[in-house]
């Protein structure tokens, strides 16, 4: 089968498409997927480096998401450790979801990790109060036009987007932000504070890390949450307990991974929530790209240069 391996770690230049990887066999508790598309994510572009929460082992085939079909001729979606960037993975069954009608595999592979990082900031993380400001940066993304649309219909009282360009800002207030930023701004805290009116602000997600992790910080209010689930920027952040008591601060990690020790509560449930808002038009999936196989260098290298909106997705057959 044709596959992407990975055989050094580094950054785009490492993914090597192959024509005859061997096709993976399931084993108990799995289910062997017909990949008829493969969704990209930033944390791959940590995969093929190796420096992602998660540790793997050379030769890897990178990727976590996959929609197909199953032997019995299924629609799938489903969440792997790898091999997703393949045409045929092995995904356990616990992690396997059908998907239903009105629903394309685009729109659930945008669902199954970024929807529901999305909607777990939300009710998980942040724990938002009706009424709440929310700051969503990277609104123009996979995960960030989610939460934008998400914060509107779960009560936030002002949804701030930030994004680096013109046409992403743009997007998000067609998405139904109040307000756009200009993220690169040095001035980011005091703009922050200008887009809710002079105040503070009560919940702000955030998966940047460095400058925009500080500014942020500071753009906080008291008994705010500041909840973090990227380091885009390789830039680590330090927090003390005192800056923190001070400002009667929070700031909270999430990792969707911990979401598997209980997959039915915050796996199943968050999923058909979303599905279902997909299906009725009130939840607006935005689209990216969709890359031949044979191009996933150039999909890792415009994701990380910022150059792409919405769901990135891998065509195995092309």
């Amino acid at each position: 089968m044709r596959a992407i391996r990975v055989r050094e770690w580094g950054g785009p230049e490492v993914l090597e498409l192959v024509e005859d990887a061997p096709e993976p066999e399931a084993g108990d508790g799995q289910v062997l997927v017909h990949v008829n598309r493969a969704g990209v994510n930033y944390a791959d572009t940590h995969q093929t480096e190796n420096s992602y929460l998660a540790r793997y082992e050379l030769p890897l085939t990178p990727g976590a998401e996959v929609a197909g079909t199953t032997a019995d001729g299924r629609r799938v979606v489903g969440l792997t450790a790898s091999g997703g960037y393949a045409e045929y993975a092995a995904v356990p069954e616990a992690t396997t979801f059908p998907i239903p009608d009105g629903v394309t595999d685009e729109q659930a592979l945008a669902l199954l990790v970024q929807g529901l990082t999305a909607w777990h900031l939300y009710r998980t993380s942040a724990r938002m109060r009706g009424g709440e400001s929310v700051v969503v940066h990277a609104a123009a993304g996979g995960v960030g036009s989610l939460a934008v649309q998400l914060g509107n219909a779960f009560g936030a009282g002002r949804v701030i987007a930030t994004a680096s360009s013109e046409a992403k800002r743009a997007l998000a207030l067609e998405l139904g932000a109040d307000v756009a930023v200009d993220v690169t701004r040095e001035d980011l805290a005091d703009a922050l504070r200008e887009a809710n009116g002079g105040g503070r602000v009560d919940i702000v997600l955030e998966m940047a890390g460095g400058r925009v992790f500080d500014e942020s910080l500071k753009a906080l209010a008291p008994f705010g949450r500041l909840v973090t689930y990227g380091i885009a920027s390789r830039e680590p952040n330090t927090v003390t307990s005192g800056a923190l008591m001070a400002r009667s601060q929070s700031v909270v990690g999430f990792w969707l991974m911990h979401c598997l020790r209980r997959p039915r509560e915050m796996f199943a449930e968050p999923l058909h929530d979303l599905f279902a808002r997909v299906a009725a038009g009130e939840l607006r999936v935005v689209e990216g790209p969709v890359y031949p196989l044979s191009e996933t260098r150039r999909a890792h290298e415009d994701l990380r240069a910022r150059r792409t909106s919405g769901k990135l997705v891998l065509d195995p057959a092309s």
